[in-house]
């Protein structure tokens, strides 16, 4: 049986949402593409590599970043998001403004990647549901400054299945449409390294949500730990290995640095999957 699809892509093989940064200060590749021209380049290239989505960012989430202003926020990534739907590239916005969800739609992006699940901006939820575009609901606790003393669980499993659900209710009470979600269970956010192994182990288990999961353990710190390598540059063999078992267990959507080696990585796995 093949799955349903989502924002208008079918789900019948693996896709990849390709990271474009537009930040000074994100963990692996802050600073690479701030410059309009460069983004727009490198995201045409993500989409030429074979990404299904172009995921434009102008705020660092990563552990301790201190927040952007959503007017900097906008400044950064509607010229890119412009650009690149220009070309006829799918392009999502990951942000956890409203007022940069606007922005970013209203500059060609077909749809929202919220690292907060659409719980820090009240505004959000409303907007999305008023666009009826898709929207990534991904799973964190806190804030990037304060998440790291919310990664406590006694079952980060099911705590991670109760709160997405959560999350899910919410965007249902602001009329967002259930086959407009897709979850992430939060590799990495509110989460120690043992906890994203568990999560990965038993990503089966958040079928029982009823919605497509997309997984992003690019270059994080497990892949270091696991592999030694301290550089998240240089951990490119580590995520297609940590993406490829999310896969098998049932990720529908990576969201990863590394397009091209990911997608033909894919292309064989899917392959002799049959």
């Amino acid at each position: 049986m093949t799955p349903p699809g989502w924002a208008g892509l079918t789900l019948d093989r693996p896709r990849v949402m390709g990271i474009l940064n537009v930040t000074p200060d994100s963990f692996s590749d802050g600073g690479t593409h701030v410059d309009g021209d460069a983004a727009i380049a490198a995201g045409r290239a993500l989409a030429a590599a074979g990404a299904d989505i172009v995921d434009v960012g102008g705020e660092s989430t990563r552990p301790g970043a201190v927040p952007t202003d959503p007017a900097e926020e906008i400044r950064r990534i509607r010229p890119v998001v412009r650009g690149l739907a220009a070309a006829g590239i799918l392009v999502s916005i990951d942000t956890r403004n409203a007022a940069t969800m606007e922005a970013a739609l209203d500059a060609g992006a077909a749809l929202v990647n919220d690292v907060s699940a659409l719980a820090h901006d009240p505004d959000a939820a409303p907007l999305v549901a008023s666009r009826r575009v898709p929207v990534v609901l991904m799973h964190m606790r806190g804030t990037p400054q304060t998440m790291a003393a919310h990664a406590a669980y006694a079952d980060v499993t099911g705590e991670v299945i109760a709160e997405l659900a959560a999350r899910i209710a919410a965007a249902a009470a602001a009329g967002i449409a259930p086959e407009a979600i897709c979850l992430d269970p939060g590799i990495g956010f509110a989460k120690r390294e043992a906890h994203g192994i568990e999560l990965l182990r038993r990503l089966p288990e958040l079928a029982v949500l009823g919605r497509p999961l997309l997984v992003g353990v690019s270059r994080k710190r497990f892949i270091g730990r696991l592999s030694g390598v301290a550089e998240p540059r240089e951990r490119l063999a580590g995520s297609l290995a940590a993406g490829l078992f999310a896969v098998s267990r049932g990720a529908a959507i990576l969201r990863v640095h590394n397009v091209f080696e990911t997608v033909q990585a894919l292309r064989v796995w899917h392959a002799l999957s049959g």
